[in-house]
């Protein structure tokens, strides 16, 4: 199977995915005319002409707004070519030998997947929510240096081709071959995606014959020139542009993460330009600067990670600026400790350069030196903690908004808080060379950079969704999609982390087979992601049509809590400007910040009876609705077993899994118990974000997506229409156990969905 055929095809099922979401949207769209009446957007044509003008005016454009739109978006599509890598290494994984893809096809995807992710996808996605909004927050007209802002951006496409022209050469090479003899296309399958890892160590990445690796060397060196001007901009705007009522101690948080991020990037990627000099001079020009003979390959690994490991700080700053900058409006406090947390950024930007040879310890480095980079490295976590310790205090005592940027942010802490504490063991020497090779590290690591990056990236997508459209998205899908991401995230991830702890070796094509069922289980969380993200895709084309129309520049009520910021000041400026909608007051404003009440507080009693109680009823009426729905998928099941396409001892394995005897009988009583405790209670936790009202639409939502669980865990070899039968009555099964728990709990009196616009 050609990986590059699978990849370039399902990324061009994505994007035709999109574009026809886009088409149909567009298409469908009415939006009211002067006289009162509706005309359909499709009744106007896009002419060349305009096409055309379109094309000018997005290359060569300066406006900060718009370079801003065409960083998210290059990002975006960064972000979703290195996700089908990680799909395609997820399913590889799916199996202990090397039987879906090669050997050599996991390693390519797996280098490429670390180098798109971290240069190509994260640092343009901030640096474009930084060029939208830094100008708005500070007062600005524009970014300090607007044409170089565009130079910086349009430095990105040619360094992603450059870097990737491996897959693009073979997919081309072999389209060609369909028309032209091979022999006349030597020179494009002489080049494929390198598989030499992420990291390029050397000496593999200085002696490898593969040419492609000279076009990714050029291709990072150019992206480092793009970063640099970035940062440059970024520095010289916050520095000198800011407005004259805003000085350093009312800056806010998301520019103070940006300037120290950008000073990070000023000083770490010219250090990686240069490194990736030496590379390619030692590959093509007889230096020696990581060979044995002349510097060695350990100087590649102290100039890689001395960028490498700021380079996390410039991908997870931002995302830290976005959390304090998000999380205050949907809790109606404003942020705990903020000059605090804005001592902890730069505290860890110094910090960040002195922790770099912990990515070394099992590289016999002088003892002495290690342990001076263990207490760096641990140190480093104090400012990281400061941070989310005054999260968790924003949030105490707050007027919570059940929102998605709110399931964002608390999964985002609570993602990042394991992976910060698996860090701090990861600083310790003896504990590091024990799981330095494992799982442990992709596992911590992916905490982090998958567990509050992209997630404060979704959240500030929906916070600022209205601001750039002037429309609301679908809410009820976003809080769904939210609950998907941050629980797809902790499946696959929090599995990493266990096979990391069982010690299996990481960066291997093939496993033993006793790990296979951790791994498909990350498999499926990896699938969940997946799914998330497309949802998202689904709801930001489709919000921008057909969502509803802003008639407020104030949607989130932050001008109750004294919090609507600059950047909503200006929308409320163009509002009024644009379509006449005058500004708002709210009914009521409070204090952002309500101290406690005097008297005595609630006792411990107090607090926790009111919660028992509701926990009790929910857990009462669900287990009656669980038994009900069981008893009657146990007739279906039963008759499944008549026909014979369920094996009926497959019940035995679910008792070996609790630790009971091999019975059946056993198995069938811990099937029972889970339909009316687990399931129930989960359908509870979930029925209101899950489409459909708190009845048989949504209890048949919940039972389809607990059937596939159900479908692999009772599976027994069944094949062909045996097999097609089993699937068949599985999901009848479910749909009956759902329809029969849903019932239930509705006669009952069960909890029933919070209006939309108390959870906005």
């Amino acid at each position: 199977m050609s990986r590059a055929l699978v990849q370039v095809s399902l990324f061009a099922l994505v994007a035709v995915s999109c574009l026809l979401t886009l088409l149909a949207a567009r298409r469908l769209r009415a939006d009211p005319s002067p006289d009162g009446g509706y005309e359909s957007i499709a009744e106007r044509e896009f002419t060349v002409g305009e096409a055309k003008a379109a094309i000018v005016r997005w290359t060569t454009t300066t406006n900060h707004r718009e370079i801003g739109l065409l960083y998210i978006a290059f990002g975006t599509v960064a972000a979703v070519w290195g996700g089908i890598d990680a799909m395609m290494l997820r399913t590889h994984l799916l199996t202990p030998a090397a039987d879906i893809w090669t050997e050599q096809t996991y390693n390519e995807l797996f280098t490429m997947h670390g180098l798109t992710m971290l240069i190509f996808f994260v640092a343009p996605v901030f640096f474009g929510l930084g060029n939208y909004f830094l100008p708005l927050l500070l007062g600005a007209d524009d970014m300090a240096f607007p044409r170089l802002n565009a130079v910086g951006f349009w430095l990105l496409p040619p360094a992603l081709l450059l870097s990737r022209l491996g897959i693009i050469a073979e997919v081309t090479g072999k389209s060609l071959a369909l028309v032209v003899p091979e022999s006349w296309l030597s020179f494009l399958f002489a080049l494929r995606e390198p598989a030499i890892g992420w990291t390029m160590y050397a000496p593999l990445s200085s002696t490898s014959p593969d040419p492609q690796i000279n076009f990714l060397l050029l291709g990072l060196h150019l992206s480092g020139i793009a970063t640099t001007i970035a940062a440059i901009n970024f520095i010289a705007t916050v520095v000198y542009e800011r407005d004259e009522s805003i000085g350093w101690a009312n800056l806010d948080i998301f520019s103070w993460t940006m300037l120290v991020t950008s000073a990070i990037a000023l000083f770490a990627f010219p250090l990686l330009g240069t490194a990736l000099l030496m590379l390619l001079f030692d590959r093509n020009f007889g230096t020696t600067f990581f060979a044995t003979e002349g510097g060695g390959p350990i100087l590649w690994q102290h100039l890689f990670w001395f960028w490498g490991h700021p380079e996390v700080y410039i991908i997870f700053l931002p995302a830290t600026g976005l959390m304090s900058l998000i999380l205050p409006k949907f809790v109606g406090r404003k942020l705990f400790g903020f000059k605090f947390i804005v001592y902890s950024t730069i505290a860890i930007g110094v910090l960040s350069f002195g922790v770099w040879a912990h990515h070394m310890f099992t590289t016999g480095i002088d003892p002495r030196v290690r342990a001076s980079f263990m207490a760096t490295s641990i140190a480093i976590a104090v400012p990281s903690a400061i941070k989310v310790f005054n999260w968790i205090t924003t949030m105490w005592n707050g007027n919570v908004k059940l929102a998605a940027p709110t399931i964002l942010c608390v999964g985002s802490i609570g993602l990042f808080i394991v992976g910060g504490v698996t860090g701090i063991f990861l600083a310790v020497i003896p504990v590091d060379i024990i799981y330095h090779g494992t799982y442990y590290v992709v596992g911590h690591f992916h905490l982090i950079v998958m567990g509050i990056i992209p997630l404060m990236m979704f959240a500030a997508s929906y916070y600022w969704y209205p601001l750039l459209t002037g429309r609301l998205y679908d809410r009820r899908l976003a809080l769904f999609q939210s609950s998907l991401l941050v629980a797809g995230s902790a499946l696959t991830f929090m599995t990493l982390m266990a096979l990391g702890f069982l010690e299996l070796p990481r960066r291997y094509a093939t496993y033993p087979a006793d790990f296979q069922w951790l791994q498909i289980v990350a498999t499926v969380g990896s699938y969940i992601i997946g799914l998330s993200v497309l949802l998202w895709f689904y709801n930001m084309i489709w919000s921008y049509f057909h969502g509803e129309r802003v008639e407020t520049a104030d949607p989130w009520d932050l001008k109750s809590t004294n919090q609507f910021t600059p950047e909503w000041q200006w929308f409320e400026r163009k509002l009024e400007r644009e379509r006449g909608i005058p500004p708002s007051e709210p009914d009521e404003v409070r204090r952002s910040y309500v101290p406690a009440q005097e008297g005595k507080p609630p006792s411990l009693y107090g607090r926790i009876e009111p919660v028992a109680r509701t926990v009790a009823n929910d857990a009462g009426t669900g287990a009656v609705g669980g038994l009900v729905g069981t008893l009657l998928m146990s007739l279906v099941l039963a008759v499944a077993v008549v026909i014979g396409v369920f094996d009926l001892e497959s019940f035995a394995g679910l008792a070996v899994l609790v630790g009971l005897p091999a019975s059946a009988t056993l198995g069938y009583g811990v099937f029972l118990a889970g339909g009316m405790l687990t399931w129930p209670l989960l359908f509870l936790a979930l029925g209101e974000y899950l489409p459909g009202e708190l009845s048989f639409v949504t209890g048949l939502w919940f039972s389809t997506v607990i059937a596939s669980g159900f479908a692999i865990a009772f599976h027994t070899d069944q094949i062909g229409l045996e097999l097609v039968g089993y699937l068949v009555f599985v999901l009848l099964a479910h749909w009956i156990y759902g329809l029969g728990l849903a019932g239930t709990v509705e006669y009952l009196g069960g909890r029933h969905r919070t209006p939309t616009e108390d959870r906005r």
